[in-house]
């Protein structure tokens, strides 16, 4: 192979504890069938090269790169508040770690390649609508500013998989920041293995928190700065209308990342009680229950980091108390804030909270829109109140009544209207991966291989905030009698 990764493999280099070498298992027939040439050539990746042959051979997981070192890595987790001592890696596949032209260090990792030592009684492989399904959203989600995993190529396999019936099988090559979840704490927690906390609390400053590499307490300087990273992401999932549907502590990354696109989904009309996954079946990750349920994970954070603060548990437990207090109003600024700038608001008012709270209860009753709601509403601050929203309420006069407020409360801002609306343009997006679109074309890939609508709404969801983005159909929301929409793990 001539092809070169750079890779330089730091977590590959922790004890043999944290993971298993795990090569991927070929599959008969790879085949590229999405590549992400931007994100290669931020990666400092030979594009050209990936996008032939060669490439679907590597993310197909038939030919392992020179310098890749591929483990499976270990993780326990909370799965709907109960806990499993051992989880890891199950079809996943750590290839190893490159450094990008920002100097980051971000993991490649395939997903569905085969079996690993954590696979328990799956087969390790995927299905090509959960693949796209990921690839789609997580792309959006960066395109949206969300701070999330990436996709850099998905391929088929020419093989099946086996679920409620036969399914092309595929394989997605994600990219992140690393893999490290609140359950690879756990895991070692769970065992009472001390200096595997201790390894992992240093890798996890020197790749993500270099900042609280000088601190006595380094472990609380981590936890506060993941702390902070959650509340802020948690925020953004708000904004967008984005149902995680699966926040359990496995799916939780440390680095403050969206990860885990399993039965994820967006708001159409918006409906804090919203759950899309048909394996919560008592709401725990509703749309509304997120940042209780990250709050909820970051408190299993702090009871596996309590040996490494203080040998008096009180005292321990008191300091990561004090932390995770701090999670709840950073939020809550975070939240705020995202929504003062969505309404096009620059100052600070006492009264912006029940505002805001006010225009999402009225959405709520009248059933309007989510993401359409706030891009209209640019139009009522740059003064062109027919194209506002109004129309997206089931009862119009309910944004009626909150709009005399919101006019009056815009009074109070600098600017002229035009600025303001194209302010607002830049953070309320036109397009998101509307549910019925995803289905539409992973539909359209799986059972007729067809990857045009794929391709399609790919492209649109890499420039949701163009204003060309408002005529476009993926703006529209869904038919009204489209009925409920459900999303299944995909495993």
């Amino acid at each position: 192979m001539t092809m070169l990764i750079p890779f330089d493999n730091s977590y590959a280099r922790l004890p043999e504890a944290f993971h298993r070498p795990t090569p991927p298992t070929p599959v008969a027939s790879p085949r590229l069938v999405a590549f992400n040439r931007p994100l290669a050539a931020e990666l400092g990746l030979d594009a050209a090269a990936l996008a032939a042959a060669e490439g679907a051979a590597v993310f197909a997981g038939n030919v392992v790169a020179p310098g890749s070192e591929p483990i499976a890595t270990a993780y326990a987790g909370h799965q709907f508040g109960q806990f499993v001592p051992q989880l890891g890696d199950g079809r996943a596949i750590l290839l190893g770690e490159v450094v990008d032209h920002a100097g980051a260090r971000r993991d490649i990792q395939l997903k569905g390649a085969g079996l690993t030592p954590f696979s328990r009684r799956g087969d390790g492989r995927a299905a090509l609508g959960p693949v796209l399904r990921e690839y789609l959203v997580s792309e959006a989600m960066a395109a949206l500013g969300v701070p999330t995993t990436r996709a850099l190529a998905a391929a088929t396999t020419g093989e099946a998989v086996l679920r409620e019936r036969p399914l092309p099988g595929a394989v997605l090559t994600r990219v992140a920041s690393s893999h490290i979840r609140v359950g690879t704490f756990q895991f070692f927690a769970a065992r009472g293995n001390v200096a595997a906390l201790k390894d992992l609390v240093d890798h996890v400053i020197a790749r993500h928190y270099p900042e609280a590499a000088d601190r006595p307490d380094r472990a609380l300087a981590m936890y506060e700065r993941v702390v902070a990273r959650q509340a802020s992401l948690v925020a953004q999932w708000m904004h967008v209308g984005f149902v995680h549907g699966v926040m359990n502590t496995d799916n939780c990354s440390i680095a403050g990342e969206t990860i885990d696109y399993g039965p994820c989904a967006f708001l159409d009309a918006y409906d804090p009680r919203a759950v899309f996954s048909s394996i919560d079946q008592h709401g725990r990750y509703a749309f509304a229950n997120q940042p209780g349920i990250a709050q909820w994970n970051l408190a299993r954070l702090a009871e596996c980091l309590l040996p490494l603060l203080s040998e008096d548990q009180d005292a321990a437990i008191a300091q990561v108390t004090l932390a995770l207090s701090a999670f709840a109003p950073a939020f809550e600024t975070a939240r705020l804030d995202g929504y003062r700038r969505k309404l096009g608001l620059t100052g600070d008012r006492e009264d912006d909270g029940g505002l805001v709270q006010e225009l999402l209860d009225r959405m709520a009753e009248g059933r309007a829109d989510h993401t359409l709601t706030f891009r209209r509403l640019a139009a009522v601050a740059g003064g062109d109140a027919q194209a506002g929203p109004r129309d997206l309420f089931d009862e119009p006069a309910l944004f009626d009544e909150w709009a005399v407020r919101y006019v009056a409360r815009l009074g109070q801002e600098p600017g002229d209207g035009a600025a303001r609306r194209e302010s607002m343009e830049r953070v309320n997006p036109a397009i998101i991966p509307r549910n019925h679109n995803v289905e539409a074309a992973l539909q359209a890939a799986v059972e007729d291989d067809d990857f045009a609508p794929f391709e399609a709404l790919a492209a649109a969801l890499a420039a949701p905030y163009a204003r060309s983005a408002d005529d476009s159909v993926y703006a529209a929301p869904p038919p009204k009698d489209a009925g409920p929409y459900r999303t299944f793990c995909g495993t």
